[in-house]
């Protein structure tokens, strides 16, 4: 149940001690709230909300007021989580002045207790950058959902020594940045396996096998929710969306057949109200 919220400085305790911990995506006040009722450690408000709430085939058109928005119902719903804000497609990629402008507002308006974003050797002066600025940031490489159309899709990555390696050099870049921690998505196990290894920083899982510090899932995959798609690496914990539809089909044929509502779900005051004549 809901215990002392992590810190920063616990993701590198938990690693050096051997102790996994776990964390789920939240949009919104209630699932928030439900979350903080659970063992999970961790929160992400990510751009999937795109996908997830907005209805959109990508993360891309989500934009820093959309998960702004989105956190700050999370944040306080679960005042017992760590809790990350996603930074979406361009909101980073501009300018480094811009990118700590953005990385403020999303702390400052939301309260959450870092910021996470894609990209490895690349947005390393980035990081650099946020992390002097006092910003707590955390990494993103492997598949990177902002930016899969430049390399096929949704696929797989590191699947060649070549592709391994430079992973596992981006994840070093970003180590040597700052970040505290990286999130690194649908790479094959013995690839992150070999980046736990040689990162000193925690290594969060999605899709990337058991040797890692933490597994990463989005709530509504691992309670089948979401029906649109179902990856690979998605257990499903619970079939809460089977539940749910069970549920709204009763109160519809109650509703038809008049069973709904009964005395119980009335108010049964008696009332004389005076009649009207005439008109």
């Amino acid at each position: 149940m809901a215990g002392k919220k992590m810190t920063v400085i616990d993701f590198q305790k938990y690693k050096d001690e051997g102790k996994k911990f776990s964390f789920v995506t939240a949009y919104d006040y209630t699932t928030a709230s439900i979350i903080n009722d659970s063992d999970v450690e961790v929160i992400l408000v990510g751009d999937s909300l795109g996908m997830i709430m907005l209805g959109y085939d990508s993360t891309v058109p989500v934009t820093l007021d959309d998960v702004i928005h989105h956190a700050k119902p999370v944040v306080k719903g679960a005042p017992d989580k760590f809790i990350i804000g996603d930074m979406p497609f361009g909101s980073y990629n501009v300018s480094i002045e811009e990118a700590i402008r953005n990385a403020n507002r999303m702390v400052k308006e939301t309260g959450c207790d870092c910021i996470k974003l894609e990209g490895g050797v690349e947005m390393a002066d980035t990081i650099r950058a946020l992390v002097k600025a006092g910003i707590n940031v955390m990494g993103h490489i492997g598949m990177t959902p902002q930016t899969a159309t430049s390399f096929g899709g949704f696929k797989v990555q590191g699947g060649t020594p070549e592709s391994a390696r430079k992973l596992i050099e981006d994840a070093k870049a970003l180590q040597d940045a700052g970040v505290f921690s990286i999130v690194v998505e649908c790479v094959p196990s013995v690839v992150a396996k070999a980046m736990q290894e040689e990162v000193r920083v925690p290594i969060l899982g999605i899709g990337a096998g058991p040797d890692v510090d933490c597994q990463v899932l989005v709530t509504q995959d691992l309670l089948g929710m979401y029906g649109d798609f179902k990856p690979k690496f998605v257990k499903q914990f619970a079939h809460i969306r089977e539940e749910m539809v069970r549920g709204l089909n009763q109160f519809h044929e109650e509703t038809i057949s008049g069973e709904f509502p009964t005395p119980e779900f009335s108010f049964n005051k008696a009332v004389d109200i005076p009649k009207v004549y005439g008109g």
